[in-house]
């Protein structure tokens, strides 16, 4: 495996091969360290942090300060891996905010791309952060920000229109210069065509195992969620002597294109 530092452009690269992009989400500099060594692709500073470290029931409680804390130690335990760090709730709720934040998780957090959930509404922002050398990770279906306007965590794009509108705006997220696209929990066949549609990588978490890549939530690949793991997921500690096997089975799983299997694809 080459020890090079991911980018982008190495990203983009994989995809057009057709290599499939390994992601986690990771927290701190020891997390950091193993999935290095493991061949993680991209980790991302994501903030879940909120409910799998804080105990909060949604995302919404975190702050630019906490997400700058915890990007500069996933930072520091880094080599290889590109990182990517989540503008929490009401961050980019204008351009000029989500460039002020987005230069806080760059500069003081080390941050290389950041990430942010919206589709249309979010346009202005995302071709903003680019023209001013911001990469950008957009992330469209279910968006956990939203939580208490959707009414919980429910699949997305699965009516006709809905569905059209994930379609309209991946394909405007990419025209507006985004570098990455997360889809989360929409049905698999829409997914795997956005994927084979847009030129950026798509990567998925609860979207299928037809995306360039997936994401899961460090703790829920762990098994460690203290509630019902979403269906998605799978629990890669079981049977498993350590943390760093684990780590390594979901790394060989999304390269093999094994996970996520049928039983853990929706539909």
């Amino acid at each position: 495996m080459s020890v090079a530092p991911m980018s982008v452009a190495t990203l983009a690269a994989m995809k057009s091969r057709g290599e499939r992009i390994v992601s986690l989400t990771c927290y701190d500099a020891s997390f950091a360290r193993l999935l290095d060594s493991a061949g993680v692709d991209l980790m991302l500073v994501g903030d879940s942090l909120g409910m799998v470290l804080q105990g909060h029931a949604t995302t919404v409680p975190v702050t630019v300060a906490q997400m700058v804390y915890h990007t500069a130690a996933v930072a520091r335990g880094r080599e290889r891996a590109l990182l990517v760090a989540d503008l929490p709730f009401l961050a980019c709720a204008t351009p000029e905010r989500a460039l002020e934040n987005a230069a806080r998780l760059m500069q003081e957090g080390g941050a290389q791309v950041v990430k942010l959930e919206g589709g249309a509404p979010m346009l202005e922002t995302v071709r903003r952060l680019s023209e001013q050398g911001v990469p950008v990770c957009a992330h469209l279906g279910l968006l956990p920000q939203s939580v208490n306007r959707i009414g919980g965590y429910r699949f997305q794009g699965r009516d006709h229109a809905s569905a059209e509108a994930i379609r309209h705006d991946a394909l405007a997220m990419q025209d507006a210069g985004a570098s990455l696209l997360v889809l989360e929990c929409v049905p698999a066949a829409l997914a795997t065509e956005i994927g084979r549609t847009l030129s950026i990588p798509v990567i998925g978490i609860g979207a299928g195992a037809g995306c360039d890549g997936q994401v899961l939530v460090l703790y829920d690949m762990l098994g460690l969620n203290p509630g019902r793991p979403p269906s998605f997921s799978r629990d890669f500690l079981r049977g498993r002597g350590s943390i760093a096997e684990a780590v390594s089975a979901y790394v060989e799983a999304v390269r093999a294109g094994t996970f996520p299997a049928a039983d853990e694809t929706p539909h």
